[in-house]
């Protein structure tokens, strides 16, 4: 019986039981001692299926197998994993028969294998290097030294919302608070918010792209983002609700950006200026005992 087979009925007869510990693919290991009679040095590994002297493993597959997939879900992943892997393996065979053994591909496959070998050590040595964070005096101070390259590229703005129906109570109130920018009258407005508010949002630690901000309120003026910067109190009403709305900072597009605004991209532009200087180093540092060592040798002077 094939090992598909056998965990099939398997399944079949068992699918009214408890679920038990134990994967589909720990029970195909049973059935593969039937089918696996040739002498292989399999390095320890349980072999599944075999297509012209290729193997796919029980391991390969267990390692991709989502968890916590029942029974039958279990065995037609595994199904269509085999089916995938018998497809390109039988693809890769043939086209292989049929493109030449040529120089240029030979070249192009050596070089691919070069580059995913440098970038792999790369990779280790950067993670070794800066897994510890970037300070943050490191960070303003680049941020000060290169402020060219903050610009804003689209409006933000720091402020608060707070839309209540036209029913809603002590309106004066909400007027009056949303304007301030205190604890106190910030607290008034938190409370209020939760028994009358539709919508309350509270930004003023943090930018906020003016565009979200505009699809909350019915603001129809020309030069929105004029308008905005100029008029940092705006209340609005339509036939259902009032719209409060205080702009305590705006950030126009060509500005100079704000450090919090700005504090990833100077953290990533860093960190990328960072890692090429530390490589480029750690390529010095190899060519210079390369010379030292007398290991490079000129042909051509």
């Amino acid at each position: 019986m094939q090992p598909i087979k056998a965990l099939s009925s398997y399944v079949k007869m068992n699918k009214y039981q408890p679920v038990m510990r134990i994967t589909c693919l720990g029970l195909l290991i049973i059935f593969l001692c039937m089918s696996c009679k040739e002498e292989h040095d399999h390095k320890g590994r349980t072999p599944l299926v075999e297509l012209d002297g290729n193997f796919l493993y029980v391991e390969d597959v267990q390692s991709v197998l989502p968890v916590g997939l029942s029974g039958e879900d279990s065995l037609a992943f595994v199904q269509r994993y085999i089916r995938t892997w018998v497809e390109e393996t039988l693809l890769f065979e043939k086209a292989q028969s049929n493109i030449p053994d040529d120089d240029e591909l030979n070249r192009q496959v050596a070089s691919f294998r070069k580059s995913l070998i440098m970038h792999t050590y790369q990779q280790a040595l950067i993670h070794q290097k800066f897994s510890e964070e970037i300070s943050e005096e490191e960070l303003q101070d680049y941020f000060q030294k290169n402020q060219a390259l903050f610009k804003v590229e689209r409006p933000f703005m720091k402020g608060l919302f707070i839309k209540v129906p036209l029913t809603a109570p002590k309106l004066a109130n909400v007027r009056r608070w949303y304007q301030q920018e205190n604890r106190e009258a910030v607290e008034k407005l938190e409370k209020y918010s939760f028994q009358h508010a539709v919508k309350y949002e509270y930004f003023y630690d943090r930018w906020k792209p003016v565009a979200e901000v505009l699809d909350l309120i019915p603001l129809k003026e020309e030069g929105v983002e004029e308008y905005l910067d100029k008029q940092r109190h705006i209340e609005l009403k339509d036939t259902a609700y009032y719209y409060f709305l205080n702009v305590s900072e705006f950030s126009p597009v060509g500005s100079q950006e704000p450090y919090d605004l700005a504090h990833k991209r100077v953290k990533d532009m860093l960190l990328n200026v960072k890692q090429v200087e530390y490589m480029q180093q750690v390529k010095d540092d190899l060519y210079r005992r390369a010379e030292e060592k007398e290991k490079i040798k000129y042909y051509l002077e």
